[in-house]
């Protein structure tokens, strides 16, 4: 007899067999059967993953018409160190106690127009490839968020939208962000502030915009929004574009980056033209990895934590799956830490 024989294969009986349950009570349990209690689930889980047990999703999907996959559409985010391996150690937790698994669709197609959802999507949607869609870089007016919602498929976004339709997100306070940013810097002596911004067609640019003008009303300083580039520019060119402006004698003695890649960007231009971080130009830079704590000289930080915004993400997810109702379904991240000299 081959060894291979000889193992015995992971079935819902030997789960019950092994965790002292009925058959009845590990399918449902492995189901995320919300009326068997959360100490069961877990058990069940454990044993079913100490013994390797797959289900046969086929099968699965012939009987309840479900897929048990969660979709991720990952586009590129050049701006932000690790962004999707962050959200995804986040969505991975918020997922391990469901029987959802998580499915990452990169998309490194052309952008989202704002009549069109997109190929990946589409694709997704017209042949059920999920159950439940996750993105993120969302629009004032997504069309990917009005398709969704006009086709009644589950979806949570990483960033809010304006349209008309209410739709489940989380998203990070970048209006308190920018605000916060920019009082420091009024704080320690600047009086002409700026802010590198993400393209247009980016909701949070709008919040970001409110924030930083929110604190110069207050205080009464001067503004200027950065135009040299966007958060979606290459490190070089944001880089030529810091060196340029900054360079000039109008230059803004404040800048507020809301990168990693920005930032560094901005450290190398000032000093390349002679200029001390945090002495000739105040910085505060939003960031995602720890990266600016190892960073000399030391620049004003405020940290925004990918992984839970994933966490938040899948459970907002797995709450609409259940057929909660999707204005119930947001969630505003705080700002969670800030390492401000």
């Amino acid at each position: 007899m081959t060894h291979d024989a000889q193992v015995q294969k992971p079935t819902q009986k030997l789960i019950a067999e092994t965790a002292g349950l009925s058959v009845g009570t590990v399918s449902r349990a492995l189901a995320g059967d919300p009326k068997i209690a959360d100490a069961t689930r877990r058990l069940v889980g454990q044993i079913a993953a100490e013994l390797g047990y797959a289900p046969d999703r086929a099968a699965q999907r012939l009987r309840t018409g479900k897929t048990q996959v969660i979709n991720l559409i990952l586009p590129p985010h050049d701006e932000i160190f690790g962004f999707g391996t962050s959200l995804i150690r986040g969505i991975t937790r918020g997922l391990e106690d469901s029987n959802y698994h998580l499915v990452v669709m990169p998309d490194f197609g052309p952008d989202v127009t704002r009549d069109d959802p997109g190929e990946v999507i589409t694709r997704i949607v017209k042949n059920r490839l999920a159950d439940g869609i996750l993105f993120s870089r969302t629009e004032p007016n997504d069309a990917r968020v009005r398709f969704l919602t006009e086709t009644g498929f589950p979806f949570v976004s990483h960033g809010r939208t304006e349209g008309k339709h209410t739709h489940a997100f989380v998203d990070y306070d970048n209006t308190n962000f920018a605000y916060k940013s920019a009082v420091r810097m009024i704080q320690k002596g600047a009086r002409k502030l700026s802010i590198l911004l993400p393209p247009p067609t980016l909701t949070f640019r709008q919040h970001l915009l409110q924030g930083i003008t929110n604190a110069v009303r207050e205080y009464n300083v001067e503004l200027e929004v950065f135009n040299g580039a966007t958060l979606d520019n290459s490190a070089d060119q944001i880089e030529a574009a810091i060196r340029h402006r900054f360079a000039a004698p109008d230059r803004p003695d404040g800048l507020v980056l809301p990168g990693e890649v920005s930032g560094l960007a901005t450290l190398a231009a000032l000093q390349d033209i002679g200029l001390t971080p945090q002495k000739d130009v105040q910085l505060v830079v939003k960031q995602t990895t720890g990266l600016f704590d190892l960073v000399r000289p030391r620049v004003d930080c405020i940290f925004e934590d990918l992984p839970e915004a994933g966490l938040q993400m899948a459970r907002l997810l797995l709450r609409r799956l259940r057929g909660e109702a999707p204005e119930t379904l947001h969630y505003v991240q705080p700002i969670s830490s800030a390492n401000l000299q």
